[in-house]
């Protein structure tokens, strides 16, 4: 057998080389920038979103809270009091059927690959958005762009991709668009509490998917997070890295944010 389909596995290895080698040598741009620029979204996720506005362990500088909220404006459309909300009743009922994106009430399968569904589902309820959401920011720019026109920042991101690199724009921005569904919605919410190691016990069975969190900017650290949700640390031990307190002490050193 191996005789048989050795050549092939050689021809098909050789080729898979030759394609990477061809990506790479004539789209590095685009490669480049598709990384950069969904690592930022990630960032603006983690730091942002998460630790300062669902847990309030930031204080934010104008200019970098304006940033952040314009990037997310622009690359997911997403609304500031929505995520806010949904997260924070994700703890307040973590792996209950009040949970609104648990891979034990829903399955780990839907969790991870319509775990953007499941939050826009939980969105259309307004009485629990006001009643989680507060604290939020709620200025001009908030009420008349971001959460009015919350898909227009996504078809501008459509359109300057398309402008910068032609059809290939269109895969960047297909890319840009399940980035944040996948691995935050998805990955975050699913295999983090449905496999990994523990530091420590909780009400729930949330796990620590990678000691080192660098693509979802220290986010894989899920158990660590809800061990302390307040801490905007994520990682635990010493050969923990969470890239995203990485950024908040770089931005504070800046005196772009203050640690709470």
């Amino acid at each position: 057998m191996g005789r048989v389909f050795g050549p092939f596995l050689f021809i098909n290895h050789k080729s898979a080389l030759y394609v990477c080698f061809f990506v790479a040598k004539y789209f590095m741009s685009e490669i480049l920038y598709t990384l950069i620029a969904t690592h930022i979204t990630i960032i603006c996720v983690t730091v942002f979103l998460h630790r300062g506005q669902a847990h309030k362990g930031i204080e934010f500088h104008p200019a970098l809270s304006h940033f952040m909220r314009f990037w997310l404006w622009l690359t997911t459309g997403m609304i500031t009091k929505e995520w806010v909300a949904i997260h924070r009743k994700h703890h307040r009922f973590c792996e209950t059927d009040n949970d609104p994106h648990s891979p034990k009430t829903y399955g780990l399968t839907t969790v991870l690959f319509k775990g953007a569904f499941l939050y826009h589902a939980a969105s259309k309820d307004k009485d629990m958005v006001n009643s989680y959401g507060v604290g939020t920011p709620n200025d001009w720019m908030e009420r008349n762009v971001y959460t009015t026109h919350s898909r227009l920042g996504i078809g501008i991101l459509l359109m300057l991709n398309v402008i910068l690199f032609g059809w290939v724009g269109l895969l960047i921005w297909g890319i840009q668009m399940i980035w944040i569904p996948f691995w935050a919605a998805g990955v975050v919410n699913g295999i983090g509490h449905y496999w990994g190691y523990r530091n420590g016990n909780t009400k729930d069975n949330s796990r620590n998917i990678s000691p080192w969190g660098i693509i979802i900017g220290g986010e894989e650290l899920h158990n660590n997070h809800h061990l302390d949700p307040a801490n905007i640390k994520l990682s635990r031990k010493k050969f923990e890295f969470d890239i995203g307190y990485f950024y908040c002490r770089l931005f504070a050193k800046m005196h772009l944010l203050k640690i709470r």
